[in-house]
């Protein structure tokens, strides 16, 4: 057994040691207790495995500047965060020593160890956010260096009703917030109408993954404007001065079940003042249509039936 010897403390390793090039240990796994002392407190770093949970000891990870980056922690711990003391299995910092995120629970999944193994040991928690106390199960918080709240990652299955500049929105995956508290973004549970510059938009993106709550499909504005959507059941509709239509759809792909299925591919909208974006493919560019001398309006569309009649070149 080797010491490796941090700014922290003294951590027992075994295998090899990645340094940062002025000297400072950058990565390195525990072999044994150890404790360092961070900027939140006296941590013990993961140095066990069990059979299920955690066959591996994670690395822990430093900053060149000897601070911690990560630290996976052996037990579940009482941290401090910048929203009051919380459980947490793995925290990580920002360059400065604050809190950037801290994860109640830090299982890996397996053939042998599943999500809803993992999920039955979270316990819902009540969260102190700018929207008020929200109370569920979280995967993660993340936090700004000025220690606000950056944003809060569900567990799947998980919703909370979050209120916003366009009502009250049934929300999975997360919410994420701007330094000020107002609402960056969060992921429509189900299909929600959202009005919009270009009319009733049903929002909902079936692609979204919960890995973190930091993007997500419906974004705003500082002021609460809507300034991204993702639908799957809307078309929108550009006209021009001279009364053409251009009619923007959600476009299918094959499923990956295979047999001829296919599925309907989000169809990602972005409003600017200068334009309206729409992303139909997320192989091809995105088609900019200029808000002068277009109007804007939108229908329903049936997924299985509707094509795009027309698409305009970018002009911007």
């Amino acid at each position: 057994m080797n010491i490796c010897k941090t700014k922290l403390g003294d951590v027992p390793v075994t295998g090899p040691v990645e340094m940062h090039g002025n000297g400072a240990v950058s990565i390195c796994s525990p072999s044994g207790e150890c404790v360092l002392k961070t900027p939140i407190g006296d941590l013990v770093p993961q140095y066990s495995t069990d059979d299920l949970r955690r066959k591996t000891v994670q690395a822990l990870s430093f900053f060149d500047s000897g601070l911690p980056r990560s630290i996976p922690l052996e037990d579940k711990t009482i941290v401090a965060t910048p929203l009051g003391e919380m459980s947490a299995e793995l925290v990580t910092f920002h360059p400065s020593g604050g809190i950037s995120r801290v994860f109640p629970l830090n299982g890996k999944l397996s053939g042998y160890w599943a999500q809803e193994d993992e999920a039955k040991l979270a316990d819902p928690i009540t969260i102190d956010t700018p929207l008020g106390p929200i109370t569920t199960k979280i995967i993660g918080l993340s936090f700004y260096e000025d220690e606000g709240l950056r944003s809060v990652t569900l567990w799947p299955g998980e919703t909370v009703s979050v209120p916003s500049s366009v009502g009250d929105v049934k929300t999975r995956v997360g919410i994420s917030f701007y330094h000020d508290g107002t609402i960056q973004s969060l992921e429509p549970g189900e299909p929600t109408v959202i009005d919009t510059f270009a009319g009733e938009i049903l929002a909902y993106d079936s692609d979204a993954v919960g890995i973190h709550g930091d993007s997500n499909s419906l974004v705003f504005g500082k002021s609460g404007n809507v300034a991204h959507i993702a639908t799957t059941l809307t078309s929108v509709i550009a006209i021009d001065k001279d009364g053409k239509k251009s009619v923007f759809t959600p476009e299918h792909r094959e499923s990956i079940c295979g047999e001829g299925e296919t599925e309907v591919v989000p169809m990602h909208i972005e409003f600017t003042e200068k334009s309206v974006i729409i992303f139909q493919n997320p192989d091809l560019p995105p088609v900019c249509v200029p808000v002068k001398d277009h109007r804007f309006t939108s229908q329903p569309c049936l997924p299985g039936l509707a094509q795009p009649l027309g698409f305009m070149p970018c002009s911007i």
